[in-house]
């Protein structure tokens, strides 16, 4: 089964787009060490992708 894990980033990391528009921090969702999604602006979207992951396809 696949790993699917939610990992932040913060200042300098965070994309310049996201920055700005004020954003310190996003959020990726990761499945066995490798990125799957775009940077992302909360993290309850990241939570809702990652558990959209593990009960899709992909994740069963």
């Amino acid at each position: 089964m696949a790993q699917v894990q939610i990992m932040s980033v913060i200042g300098s990391a965070v994309p310049a787009s996201l920055r700005a528009l004020g954003l310190l921090a996003c959020w990726y969702v990761v499945r066995d060490g490798e990125q799957i999604s775009g940077p992302l602006r909360s993290l309850p979207d990241a939570q809702a992708l990652s558990r959209a992951m593990l009960d899709g396809p992909l994740g069963a």
